[in-house]
């Protein structure tokens, strides 16, 4: 009697299983930088591949906050909704149970938890799986490199599905109107790396994939690198039939020449002091030109006072001497030429009288006795 309940049991009981292992939610984490794009998967791996028949996205900034619709797929119509309505597309193959979200040009206050519920053609159970997802600030997309040095420049397409990455293609363009150059390219049917070309080119022999292609990483690391690296590199991965690209510029600065240090060179020690001693005298500098100037002006004023008061002393002196060499006998006065041959007329006729008369004295007399000249 009981025998046919027991094999009833045992039949119903991994269908029980099944649908239990269905309704558990998985919570995978995935990081995206503020501008990049990123993949929230929602597959669920069954034997029997069924088409899905609902597909509903909601979003969450926190686990007890309100949710609201992200997109919702109904009778063969996707419809993106509310703020993520331009930024969000269903791309997972509905036909095999893949109910996968692309969320494009992330923004901080998308960081919160993304939740799917599908339910497959036949059944009633849906099935959640959710994604929190943390937003990381906007990488950098352009770089300063010097001549010789090395760049790594990343280029990863966040996602919570492994192992899809396809190709991996890096172009070069040094300029809008230039003709873009195949850096790199990787194409997961070949177990090697393959360059265009292999044997010239701008990167011959100076790029390497280091970015994990099991994680959708691309990255890669340029050597050595020259002037004419200098322009924009695009990456393209190819997850499938999507396409994720990122624009990278790359500044490529020459080293100037550096001086030839001294034999012994410079510690870190005296480099401080020599700068400590340059920078005292450049801010001290324009006080001691004002204090020589002021100390010159000076000297000038004492020295200009010393030379008159020099002056002054010498020409009294000079003056004194002059004066004083004069003896009051040699100064005689000078008279006229008409009164000085009167009064000498006159004091000859006192002395020897009249010229001619009683005496008889002539002129010739009074010249040889020396008194007529």
């Amino acid at each position: 009697m009981f025998c046919p309940l027991i094999t009833t049991l045992i039949a119903v009981l991994p269908s029980c299983a099944l649908s239990l292992s269905d309704l558990i939610v998985s919570s995978p984490e995935l990081m995206v930088h503020v501008g990049d794009s990123a993949l929230l998967g929602c597959m669920f791996q069954n034997t029997e591949e069924k088409p899905l028949i609902k597909v509903d996205w909601m979003f969450s900034s926190g686990e007890r906050a309100e949710s609201e619709y992200v997109l919702y797929y109904y009778s063969n119509l996707s419809v993106p909704t509310g703020r993520f309505e331009s930024r969000v597309r269903l791309v997972g193959d509905i036909l095999h149970t893949d109910g996968s979200l692309l969320l494009e040009n992330v923004q901080e206050d998308d960081q919160g938890y993304f939740t799917c519920e599908i339910r497959r053609k036949g059944e009633s159970v849906v099935l959640k799986k959710q994604v929190r997802l943390h937003v990381l600030p906007e990488e950098l997309k352009e770089f300063e490199i010097h001549v010789g040095d090395s760049a790594q420049m990343g280029c990863v397409f966040p996602s919570t599905e492994e192992k899809r990455m396809t190709k991996v293609r890096w172009m070069f363009s040094s300029g809008q109107s230039a003709k873009e150059e195949v850096v790199l390219h990787y194409d997961h049917k070949f177990s090697k790396l393959v360059g265009y070309p292999q044997s010239w080119g701008l990167f011959q022999n100076r790029v390497t994939l280091v970015g994990d292609i099991f994680h959708n990483d691309g990255s890669i690391m340029l050597q050595r690198v020259k002037v004419s690296d200098q322009g924009d590199y695009t990456c393209s991965i190819f997850l499938g039939h999507l396409v994720f690209r990122k624009t990278i510029t790359l500044r490529v600065i020459q080293e100037e020449p550096r001086s030839t240090p001294g034999p012994e060179g410079l510690g870190g020690n005296q480099l401080v002091i020599i700068v400590g001693i340059v920078c005292t005298t450049l801010l001290l500098l324009p006080v001691l030109i004002l204090i020589v100037k002021r100390t010159h002006g000076n000297k000038r004023s004492v020295n200009s006072t010393a030379v008159v008061k020099s002056l002054e002393t010498t020409q009294r002196k000079t003056e004194k001497h002059i004066y004083s060499s004069i003896a009051p006998q040699d100064v005689k006065e000078v008279e006229p030429s008409g009164q000085s041959e009167a009064t000498y007329m006159i004091m000859v006729r006192m002395v020897l009288g009249p010229v001619s008369g009683a005496g008889g004295r002539t002129r010739k007399d009074v010249a040889s006795s020396g008194w007529w000249v």
